[in-house]
């Protein structure tokens, strides 16, 4: 895969009235950790309770409630680094990020400015022209969920659900490396995908549970590459922040918004302010939020009732041994071990649940190759078809292995094991019994199948003729040869005898 990686990103380049113009994007992700219970308390985090059922007494900011550290949330944050490549920050601490807001009761947020639990790492994002390349990860911290204000239950009141309040986010920040829109994407994409692998974030989305930050900036071109020898951001112009994105689609429509409305102000001879905005995809807009926060104007202090957090190397260790096999490893495994192409492998790779199902099928069938195109093509076309996931497949890896054994062993065509999928699909059961009981068998008896294609050409002279002066019709005695046996007969044994026949 490594050859795939170039270091010079394709730059989305968008043409202006007084010339070309670049973007730069970074992202912070907010990724909600996947755990039974909240950062600091023993609340649940299940999705869909009552509105303020899942609130302990420190997640409401009583008075004198004292925040707990939940171990498995730090163990999340530290799988997720490992799995990114990250450094692991063996001491980091907690502060508190002072602002006011009605869903956030205690009036701040804890979370990790001076001192995050992981450092910088990286993503390999693949990119639809089949090239590939990384984007840094400056940072990983954890922080507390705020709550949900409703605004559209009551024409005069706002209603406040804490049931989020306290929950778990990793923020992943990442460097300005991103290039365009489509990039953006991708990298979203490859991030919950890794996440998903670790089980570390469920990555929905439309839940919320994936949200994400996009900055961005539009310089000239070569400014990017004089802030790539310099580190100095001044070369990247002015960013503005793009706050909560939650779609694929919306991110790269607002991204592309954002940078022509910049290019705007700038080439009529304006400035861009740095701000937050939020996207209105009914509009195809992004508005401006309110003015872009510094550090200081949070006022952030380390958290009095939180300690320092120190673990030790053998604890990472051990959760660095014990992480499944990724995306790009199991991606590469199943190109050199199956024999499949980069696409099938990127496809079958994309979910776990969907790398597993492939896997299974294809050490039972004994072809990766003829397993591949079952699931990918069969599989998964009817499983979108009909908006289901792998888990819903009616049809197990077992029972579709048991298909492609059957067209390996010459017992049934490929047409007939597409009727024999339906059958499965559709009524279950054992392929190979089902073909048994239904007589769908392949005829492999030469002798048949030479009586067949005798009669068809006996019956039809005036169409042999023309096929003896174009080889090419020679197809059509081969289609009435396989309706004449109702698709039973081997095809390759029915070509080879036409072609014979035609030729005496």
């Amino acid at each position: 895969m490594l050859d795939l990686i170039y270091e010079t990103p394709k730059v989305k380049t968008i043409s202006g009235a007084t010339g070309d113009w670049e973007l730069v994007i970074g992202m912070e992700v907010h990724a909600q950790v996947s755990t039974n219970a909240k950062l600091f308390s023993g609340a649940s985090t299940l999705f869909g309770a009552e509105p303020n059922s899942n609130v302990a007494f420190v997640d409401a900011g009583m008075p004198g409630m004292l925040p707990v550290i939940n171990e498995e949330c730090v163990a999340q944050a530290v799988r997720t680094g490992l799995g990114l490549k990250a450094e692991i920050n063996l001491f980091s601490a907690f502060d508190r990020k002072n602002y006011f807001y009605p869903d956030l009761p205690q009036g701040y947020q804890i979370s990790q400015l001076y001192h995050p639990i992981v450092g910088e790492g990286e993503v390999l994002v693949e990119l639809g022209d089949g090239t590939a390349r990384t984007v840094r990860i400056e940072r990983i911290h954890l922080e507390q969920d705020a709550g949900k204000s409703i605004h559209d239950m009551d024409p005069h009141m706002s209603f406040v659900d804490l049931n989020r309040t306290g929950v778990a986010l990793m923020e992943i920040v990442s460097r300005p490396d991103i290039r365009g829109p489509e990039e953006a994407a991708a990298y979203i994409v490859k991030l919950r995908q890794i996440m998903r692998y670790l089980g570390t974030c469920d990555g929905n989305m439309q839940n919320g549970n994936l949200r994400a930050d996009v900055n961005v900036s539009v310089c000239r071109p070569g400014d990017y590459e004089k802030y790539q020898a310099t580190q100095d951001f001044g070369h990247l112009g002015t960013r503005c922040e793009i706050k909560n994105m939650n779609s694929m689609r919306f991110i790269q429509m607002a991204i592309d918004y954002e940078a022509k409305r910049q290019i705007a102000i700038l080439e009529d001879g304006g400035s861009v302010d740095q701000e937050t905005r939020l996207y209105d995809p009914d509009k195809n807009e992004t508005r401006s939020m309110r003015s872009k926060e510094e550090a200081h104007d949070y006022r952030y202090f380390p958290d009095p009732d939180l300690l320092p957090l120190e673990i030790e190397q053998a604890w990472v260790d051990d959760l660095g041994a014990k992480l499944p096999e990724l995306p790009d490893a199991k991606k590469t495994r199943f190109i050199n071990d199956f024999g499949l192409s980069d696409y099938d492998a990127s496809v079958l790779t994309a979910d776990t649940a969907d790398a597993a199902y492939f896997e299974a099928v294809a050490e039972t069938a004994g072809d990766g190759k003829l397993a591949a195109n079952w699931v990918i093509n069969e599989l998964f076309g009817r499983l979108k078809k009909e908006d289901h996931e792998i888990s819903e497949s009616p049809v197990s890896p077992a029972q579709l292995a048991g298909i492609i054994k059957l067209i390996k062993a010459d017992a049934i065509s490929g047409k007939i094991a597409k009727d024999l999928f339906e059958i499965v699909y559709t009524e279950g059961g054992d392929p190979d019994a089902i073909v048994e009981e239904r007589g769908m068998k392949q005829v492999t008896d030469t002798g048949a199948i030479e009586a067949a294609v005798d009669e068809i050409i006996a019956a039809n002279p005036a169409q042999v003729e023309k096929a003896k002066e174009n080889p090419k019709l020679a197809g059509w005695f081969v289609g009435q040869v396989m309706k004449a046996t109702s698709g039973k007969a081997n095809p390759k044994a029915v070509n080879q005898l036409v072609a014979k026949k035609l030729a005496e």
